[in-house]
């Protein structure tokens, strides 16, 4: 048995008990009703629908804090894009190590990946054009979970040295820890905080890491051809030390190297493929009404009963949730790391990451997907696999392109899934220089790792603690969720001190 085959045979059992629980199933049967967990014969016949449990936990968080703060993703849109643009910054700005753009690329570059490529075609290959505009609809609520995670990452924020404010650490285990602390339920917070720390070491090692760069591996090798196929073909530990020099040449420099690369990186490999995208739906002009018109009305329709409705509406939602992390708390680590002393605005800032992530990546990937007609013949075919069949409709050369692309979105999620992977270790063992360059060591290894083994349960196991992190995170933003509405509040107090016209009446 090979190390890797034996890995997974010694790690199966408890993979499968862990995966069982964090994507536990809410079923609805069209002949029998709904149940929970994995019942014997529930659905004989008829029509099934299953929905883990922590993915409707994710939405409920999202549609509450949308209704309970107004709709602030509409409200402040226009306002999120100016503080982008830099029109509210200001030289005084206490704290933080970079720049606003810098800590929404970062956190794009985590999330943006093969979810907005593979994912997109799996949601609408089995849920049907009507997927794409639940996906838009889950994209529109995450912002507002968002808003309220960044927030609280600045708010929360730690400076372990007093005398120099630019060294941060923030992130959901500083929240949780400090909000219950603060209302003298300390004991509470440093479970959620620690539970929060440990799964997102894990997720940053397997999801983040492993799974990423087997990706970028594979997608390589598949674009090659002749003696260097071959080559690569038993070279992939060559493969991952070049990449594992690659990823180390921007992490060891801390998050200024890495928000530096990344906000040049994100709008490269974000640019292609909407560019390429966009081209494609050019080149089908005269699909894009009756395409738009199918995205509507099959989002609703009933024509498979309620039990196709349902099914439509999950494949939408799931794939928005899995893609933008919102409600998993990871962005709300390197925004802390942004240069302002106002935590609602950056929290605007956060909230673009939905926006841009899902509602316009992921439906420009669904819209090619829908127009060319890709869909309906993808039957067994592999999520990337078929995004690169509906773009060579346009582009023959496409597949090339989205290789580079893939590749950059693995590399890109890489680099910063060890910052929040270093972040989470140095809470845990010790907010210190040789606790991060440890982390960064042990992460560069395990890139070799993932590109020499098939590590399928591992990697399944760590994407199951990605998920965990969710329910710490968002226990404690219920339970902030009244400070929030006040910071919320005086933010409008202080835009109508400096300018009246942006507070909305």
């Amino acid at each position: 048995m090979s190390i890797d085959a034996w890995i997974n045979d010694k790690i199966s059992g408890f993979a499968d008990k862990v995966e069982s629980v964090v994507f536990y199933p809410v079923r609805h049967c069209s002949e029998g009703g709904i149940d929970f967990g994995y019942p014997e014969g529930f659905c004989s016949s008829g029509t099934e629908i299953v929905a883990p449990l922590i993915l409707i936990w994710l939405v409920m968080a999202s549609v509450y804090f949308t209704f309970y703060l107004g709709f602030v993703n509409v409200r402040f849109f226009k306002h999120s894009i100016d503080i982008l643009r830099g029109k509210f910054d200001r030289k005084d700005e206490d704290g933080g190590q970079i720049n606003r753009f810098q800590a929404l690329a970062t956190s794009l570059s985590g999330t943006v990946g093969l979810g907005n490529i593979a994912g997109v075609a799996i949601a609408v290959s089995i849920g049907g054009p009507g997927a794409v505009l639940w996906m838009i609809i889950m994209g529109f609520f995450g912002m507002s979970l968002k808003f309220a995670e960044v927030t609280f990452g600045v708010k929360y924020r730690h400076h372990p040295d007093p005398s120099d404010r630019s060294v941060v650490y923030g992130g959901p285990m500083y929240y949780l820890r400090d909000a219950f602390a603060n209302r003298n339920i300390p004991f509470i917070g440093s479970v959620l905080a620690a539970v929060f720390a440990l799964c997102c070491i894990l997720g940053s090692i397997g999801g983040g890491n492993l799974f990423q760069a087997n990706q970028a591996y594979q997608q390589v090798l598949n674009v090659t051809t002749g003696d260097l196929n071959v080559f690569l073909a038993g070279k992939a530990w060559l493969f991952g030390v070049v990449l594992a020099v690659l990823v180390g040449a921007v992490i060891i420099g801390g998050i200024k190297s890495i928000a530096k690369f990344t906000s040049k990186l994100v709008p490269i490999m974000g640019g292609i493929y909407m560019v390429a995208g966009l081209v494609v739906i050019g080149m089908h002009y005269d699909q894009i009404g009756s395409s738009l018109r199918d995205i509507v009305s099959m989002a609703f329709s009933m024509e498979a009963g309620i039990g196709g409705l349902l099914g439509v509406m999950l494949q939408g939602v799931k794939r928005a949730a899995f893609s933008n992390e919102a409600g998993l708390g990871s962005a709300a680590i390197v925004h802390a790391a942004a240069q302002t002393d106002k935590p609602v605005s950056q929290g605007f800032v956060g909230m673009l990451g939905p926006f841009i992530d899902t509602i316009v990546i992921c439906t420009v990937t669904g819209l090619v997907i829908v127009i060319t007609g890709a869909y309906k013949g993808g039957d067994g075919m592999a999520g990337v696999e078929l995004t690169s069949n509906a773009f060579a409709e346009g582009i023959s050369w496409f597949p090339y392109v989205l290789a580079l692309t893939v590749f950059l979105f693995a590399f890109s999620t890489l680099i910063t899934w060890s910052y929040y992977g270093q972040k989470a270790a140095a809470y845990l063992f010790g907010e210190n220089k040789f606790v991060e360059f440890a982390y960064k060591l042990l992460f560069l290894v395990i890139v070799v790792v993932g590109c020499t083994m098939d590590l399928g349960k591992v990697v399944a196991l760590s994407e199951a603690f990605l998920f965990i992190m969710g329910i710490p995170n968002v226990i404690g933003l219920y339970f902030l969720s009244r400070e929030l509405k006040r910071d919320v509040k005086d933010y409008q107090y202080y835009l109508s001190d400096i300018k009246p016209s942006m507070v909305d009446k």
